[in-house]
């Protein structure tokens, strides 16, 4: 009899920001397949054996492998900026969706024949093109104000939507006190930026609240129990949707081999790498420990843009993203949308 593959419970995000799986329910990933409440058959989603590689490197040392994506995802935001001149902000956003789809679908395959009739049904398309345009709105408008503010403030003014959400799901005083504390930070943020800055803020606000959306609607597509070939349809579908849009922005950058592998690394750096980390880490961490390593990213993110954008907060800029920051460690770490659930993206 053959040997029965372990059993890795992991959360599998899929938005902007890794931290929103903040409010992620859990996905089983079983020996060499994806297995969740609603799948009977196995789905192979890469080799065994590389996996095993990766968890054994990864999975052993989480807070570490967590940190390592956090800087992942904020790599290939401060790399995006370098496409704004090229292509402009909102279609370097664009961009960074579609190397993302490509990098998706090379990895789940969705066009396999056991996947074929659950994906082209009308309830999963419908799921996945609401999820898709949440998404899709929240990365082009975070990267539209990414174009006049800085990378650090915007992450923490961000963080006010996922905040939110999990304040309407469970309205206790420490949540309260969350959000009251985030939104100290988010004033002072915002009255150093709103005279210098008000468009940026506009974007940043409008990415927030689809980053509310994003948790919510995110909801509804994982309970198809599609795992990441949801994540690749919606992320497919939200590129498709705003092609007309952004896309012929884009263009210089499709036919430009050092901007299209750029664009890439963006779809690589700010998905695949931090949202692959998180599905392999995130079960091995205690929700203490999350909520503090999530107060993290607002910092990392200031980090990252004074290396590379050289985007130096002042002692105020500081001040705000800390109370933002405060905020995420402080708010309830077990509160979720539906606890009982077991399937989520």
């Amino acid at each position: 009899m053959p040997r029965e593959p372990p059993v890795i419970r992991a959360v599998l995000p899929a938005t902007e920001n890794s931290s929103s799986v903040m409010l992620s329910p859990q996905v089983v990933v079983a020996g060499e397949c994806i297995e969740t409440a609603r799948v009977s058959r196995p789905v192979r989603m890469w080799p065994v054996t590389d996996r095993r590689i990766v968890a054994s490197a990864l999975g052993d040392r989480p807070v570490a492998a967590f940190m390592l994506g956090g800087l992942s995802l904020y790599i290939g935001a401060a790399v995006a900026v370098g496409l704004f001149d090229e292509v402009g902000a909102g279609s370097a956003g664009w961009l960074r969706l579609l190397g993302a789809a490509v990098a998706l679908t090379a990895i789940t395959r969705p066009w396999r024949r056991s996947l074929r009739r659950r994906v082209t049904s009308r309830e999963v398309l419908a799921a996945a093109l609401a999820f898709g345009i949440a998404s899709a709105v929240m990365n082009i408008s975070f990267y539209l104000a990414l174009d006049s503010l800085p990378l650090g403030t915007a992450v923490a003014l961000e963080f006010t939507g996922p905040i939110a959400v999990a304040l309407w799901a469970s309205r206790t005083r420490r949540n309260l006190a969350a959000v009251a504390l985030a939104s100290a930070g988010v004033v002072l943020l915002a009255r150093i930026e709103w005279q210098a800055n008000p468009q940026g803020l506009g974007f940043v606000a409008v990415a927030a609240a689809c980053w509310a959306a994003y948790v919510i609607l995110g909801k509804r597509l994982a309970g198809h129990g599609l795992g990441v070939t949801g994540l690749c349809l919606s992320t497919s579908m939200g590129t498709v949707v705003l092609a007309p849009v952004f896309g012929p922005g884009a263009a210089p950058a499709l036919v430009n081999p050092r901007l299209a592998a750029l664009a890439l690394a963006v779809g690589v750096f700010a998905n695949v790498v931090p949202y692959g980390i998180d599905q392999l880490v995130l079960p091995r961490l205690e929700p203490g420990q999350f909520a503090l390593l999530l107060a993290v990213l607002p910092a990392t993110a200031t980090v990252v843009a004074a290396v590379t954008l050289r985007q130096i907060p002042s002692a105020v800029e500081l001040v705000g993203i800390g109370a933002v920051s405060a905020g995420v460690a402080l708010r309830d770490p077990t509160a979720a949308l539906l606890p009982e659930d077991e399937v989520v993206l």
